[in-house]
């Protein structure tokens, strides 16, 4: 099996990314893997115009993982006020638990590190998550208590099916390179 290679995207790869992100997270086809929110939410969880502003967007990446030139994980990364921003992680259901998001996630750090200086990186997860909670805190994310409320009737993040949503900021140190 070959490795992984990374790249930003593109506005290419838009439509690749609508596909993929939806496939992780929305729908019968997500719970193929074991990251689906199926259960808490329905409708979109990405658009073309939400994934050309963080293109456009000043000191940020949208990191594409691939093997043999097939798309197969991503991640938003980029510098929020001196601090990492990582969200939109997104591995193909089919090729999930074989290590893809752990190599994403450690390339999505590194990038940060190297091309921001940041000194943190930190994700909102919706606070019920125990078992993605336990995945990051595994690879080094500490909840910090911070929450934030869900944006009920904003459907560029979804239509939620319950009422009690909402995220929770997690945060792991960076190691940065002077």
């Amino acid at each position: 099996m070959s490795t992984l290679t990374f790249r930003a995207a593109t506005a290419a790869d838009i439509p690749a990314l609508i596909t993929l992100v939806t496939s992780a997270y929305r729908g019968d086809a997500s719970r193929a893997g074991w990251t689906t929110e199926a259960d808490m939410l329905d409708g979109a969880r990405i658009d073309a115009q939400g994934l050309q502003a963080d293109l456009a967007r000043p000191r940020s990446t949208i990191l594409l993982a691939e093997r043999d030139g097939k798309l197969l994980a991503c991640a938003h990364v980029a510098d929020d006020h001196g601090k990492g921003y990582f969200g939109m992680f997104s591995v193909d259901p089919a090729q999930q638990g074989g290590g893809i998001g752990k190599q994403v996630m450690e390339a999505a750090e590194a990038h940060a590190a190297r091309e921001w200086g940041v000194p943190v990186m930190q994700m909102t997860v919706i606070d019920i998550r125990d078992e993605l909670i336990a995945f990051y805190e595994r690879r080094g994310y500490q909840r910090t208590g911070i929450k934030k409320p869900f944006p009920y009737g904003d459907e560029r993040f979804g239509v939620p099916k319950r009422d009690d949503l909402r995220f929770e900021i997690l945060e792991k140190p960076l190691a940065t390179h002077a």
